[in-house]
């Protein structure tokens, strides 16, 4: 063949992979799920996305880049409309130099899930595979941004995926997470589950396993849209800076216990992201800006058991102030917890490494991390949290109390000969509230300044705007032993 016969034969057997196979697309669309490509086209920027490797054979994803709101993405996109989009040897290959790519470009990385698993006729032979992407996205990580997408069945080894990406997100009408993929199971009465029951979006929130859900395709890529332009491109780039509302605008929310609208009120334009929303649920965490900046917000919840933290709790937090301390996004903390839950004997040991796991975490981080004390702040929290040993620069509502004991406990331990006397249980704790109120915490140089709450978000803004050129570093080592 000359040349020109050559490129028709090509142009058409490019044309038939773009195309796909109707039959199967169809099915696909039956489902209420769109084609790889399709998704892709929906993400990215119209007419941006660049596809790579469009002629390998037997990969069954679709890979390459493009823009997000200008941002410049890689992204792989399993393709259930090819073979189930069956994880082989071919199709790590692609998502490997995929992943390559974006580590030498310090760019972000798009994995849009939705695979049977493993190519049967492969065996064993695609288990080094997953070996090889697991490799390379664990070394990513904290190098550039990783968001996983669930939008249809993730199985087996693949579930790994979404645990090693910064954030995860899941659909939930067809999203499915299996690490057993068992269609239909009993429970402990006997009675039947469906496969979104076990698997399904709102089942993985709750136990940790992904940190968003979507009602549908659309909002998932609306989701993976705004976390782009929250991040940053790599670790050596600052988060896009970007016009804030009003930068003096004061608080219309001063109730320490509505922590949602507080956080949405220190928010700029009172938006923010919030992640795993029904994990660990005495701890609310989220991104959003502040002043046009990137950060990311950590506060407990004091009407859920007086915020008393729980092993979940402690580790949710853990882990969003490492993803923070990756990109050295702000960490402002808003306090208002009874310290640690009083869990059963069993479970003691599950809650210490939970504790440790915070107190590490923002011991470890170097990025700024700021803190506001709206209500009480006691034992491990303050420590953990608010203390000045970890935060740059703490603050304390008017009536914050910072104590080793909440005051209804130290009574009781300390106080018992005056109750047997006869005092006033009420006076005595108003008396040790007091004492370890956010005066006497100024005083000794617990917290920097007492404010007033509808102020915060003023102090907060020039409290980053001062810490914005911040460097510092651990000593030399490979890394902590994080205790897990």
């Amino acid at each position: 063949m000359d040349m020109t016969e050559q490129m028709q034969a090509l142009a058409t057997e490019k044309a038939a992979i773009l195309q796909g196979d109707a039959q199967r697309i169809a099915k696909q669309h039956a489902d209420g799920k769109c084609t790889a490509r399709e998704r892709a086209a929906k993400l990215f920027d119209a007419g941006s996305f660049v596809e790579t490797d469009v002629l390998r054979k037997d990969s069954h994803v679709v890979c390459g880049v493009g823009t997000i709101n200008g941002q410049a993405v890689y992204c792989f996109a399993q393709d259930y409309a090819s073979m189930g989009g069956a994880m082989t040897q071919e199709q790590a290959k692609k998502i490997l130099k995929t992943l390559n790519l974006a580590k030498v470009t310090g760019t972000p990385v798009v994995a849009l899930l939705d695979s049977a698993g493993v190519k049967i006729t492969e065996g064993a032979a695609a288990l080094p595979a997953y070996a090889e992407i697991f490799a390379a996205m664990a070394r990513l990580s904290g190098v550039c941004p990783l968001i996983a997408c669930v939008m249809g069945p993730c199985r087996g080894l693949a579930t790994m995926m979404t645990q090693v990406c910064d954030i995860a997100i899941q659909v939930k009408k067809n999203g499915e997470i299996a690490l057993h993929t068992a269609l239909v199971m009993n429970d402990e009465k006997g009675k039947e589950k469906t496969a979104q029951q076990l698997f399904g979006a709102e089942t993985m929130e709750k136990q940790g396993a992904v940190a968003l859900t979507a009602e549908s395709e659309e909002e998932a890529a609306a989701l993976i849209a705004a976390l782009v332009d929250m991040l940053p491109a790599c670790n050596m780039e600052d988060a896009p800076l970007v016009e804030a509302d009003d930068l003096n605008r004061l608080l219309v929310c001063e109730n320490a216990n509505d922590v949602s609208s507080l956080m949405a009120d220190i928010a700029d334009n009172h938006q923010v992201i919030e992640l795993y929303k029904t994990y660990g649920s005495a701890m609310r965490v989220a991104l959003c800006r502040v002043g046009g900046r990137t950060a990311g917000l950590v506060a407990t919840d004091y009407e859920k058991d007086q915020g008393r933290l729980t092993a979940d709790d402690c580790k949710k937090a853990a882990r969003f102030v490492r993803l923070c301390d990756c990109y050295h996004l702000p960490v402002i903390s808003l306090v208002n917890t009874d310290g640690l839950t009083v869990p059963c004997a069993c479970q003691q040991g599950n809650l210490m490494r939970g504790a440790a796991d915070l107190i590490y975490a923002y011991a470890e981080a170097t990025t700024p991390k700021l803190a506001i004390i709206t209500g009480n702040a006691v034992g491990a929290a303050y420590v953990a949290m608010g203390g000045k040993n970890m935060a740059d620069m703490s603050y304390a509502w008017p009536t914050a109390m910072i104590a080793p004991l909440t005051k209804e406990t130290a009574v009781q331990t300390l106080d018992g000969e005056k109750l047997s006397a006869g005092e006033s249980r009420e006076e005595l704790e108003e008396k040790y509230a007091l004492s370890c109120g956010a005066l006497f915490a100024a005083q000794e140089g617990m917290v920097d300044d007492v404010i007033e709450p509808k102020e915060s978000r003023k102090y907060l803004i020039a409290a980053m705007e001062l810490l914005a050129t911040k460097h510092d570093v651990n000593l030399p080592k490979k890394h902590g032993n994080l205790p897990l």
